[in-house]
């Protein structure tokens, strides 16, 4: 029990660290311009169209600096994501609050993220509005 405890105080306390690693970054250096140390994405170099997290490093780059509109036109999903990932990691932990328990049920559901993603990459390459909206801004 002692050790299962101390490895997730070790999980958590190095997330914290990526976390805040991964916050330095993005307020450091921009993914928009030249010689930025964050790589592009390799799916649209190749093919041209946008893939699931295409527009994420850009999205959160926005995020960190206050610009959530700006967030949210690179990446909608990826935004949308952001505060459903931890709840749904901490629900699969045991974490449980009864209030959670509607939105968990579907989160929960791999059919959801099945049906959802490809669904969502499809949908942002529509060059049709309202589809256009999702494409990177």
């Amino acid at each position: 029990m002692a050790a299962s405890r101390t490895l997730w105080v070790v999980g958590l306390a190095s997330a914290a660290v990526a976390v805040g690693a991964g916050v330095w970054l993005l307020r450091t250096f921009d993914p928009n311009l030249a010689g930025s140390p964050f790589p592009p994405c390799m799916f649209h170099a190749f093919t041209g169209l946008y893939c699931i997290g295409c527009g994420l490093t850009r999205g959160l780059h926005a995020l960190v600096h206050g610009d959530i509109a700006g967030a949210f036109a690179m990446n909608p999903l990826g935004m949308l994501m952001l505060p459903l990932m931890p709840l749904m990691a901490a629900w699969d932990k045991g974490w449980q609050p009864r209030a959670l328990r509607p939105l968990m049920e579907v989160a929960m559901q791999p059919k959801l993220w099945l049906w959802l993603l490809p669904t969502y990459w499809v949908a942002r390459n529509l060059p049709w509005f309202p589809f256009t909206l999702l494409a990177p801004g």
